[in-house]
């Protein structure tokens, strides 16, 4: 009795082509297969609210410029990147919303910092005021690397960096957590 090959699921690629060339389930297999990394990362990026909106958006957005992928990175790689751009779109515009709203409006903020500080474990929270202690740009190398497990180059692609920067980043990351956890 011969074994049966094992059936091995399709590449981003070849889900790629297939959406192209008009299978609608493709692109659902695609969001299925990386739209919970894209919450992680909006998530541990700070996002609080919209989260699942902010992935929805990466999806459309990546969908409407797929011709522009050319693979010289992994499709998460590029989801990353898309995501983070939103991301920074996102806080710019709450950035400049803050600045027209008066003081007392703009105290939801810290509201959720209240909620979240009574719900969360004490070691998370710890974490969580270590990684609130990093540059924007160290804890994104440090979520991605840690959280998403993706390699330094992988990073600054990401990031728009260079490899040396990321490991630079990481380890400075690397360093002032464990001080803050040392510390408190």
């Amino acid at each position: 009795m011969t074994p049966s090959p094992e059936i091995r699921p399709p590449t981003d690629t070849e889900l790629i082509e297939r959406w192209k060339a008009g299978d609608t389930r493709a692109a659902t297999q695609l969001v299925g297969r990386h739209s919970q990394a894209l919450a992680r990362f909006a998530a541990s990026s700070g996002e609080r609210e919209g989260i699942e909106e902010l992935v929805q958006d990466t999806f459309v957005r990546a969908f409407a410029s797929l011709d522009s992928f050319r693979g010289e990175s992994s499709l998460r790689t590029w989801l990353f990147t898309i995501e983070r751009r939103l991301m920074l779109d996102r806080r710019r515009a709450e950035r400049r919303s803050r600045e027209t709203v008066p003081d007392e409006e703009s105290d939801h903020v810290s509201e959720y910092g209240a909620l979240d500080s009574l719900i969360a474990e004490e070691a998370q929270e710890r974490v969580r005021r270590s990684l609130e202690a990093l540059s924007p740009t160290q804890r994104d190398v440090f979520t991605l690397r840690v959280q998403q497990g993706l390699s330094y180059k992988e990073i600054a692609e990401i990031l728009g960096t260079t490899e040396g920067a990321a490991r630079v980043h990481y380890h400075n990351a690397i360093q002032t957590v464990k001080e803050f956890l040392r510390d408190e």
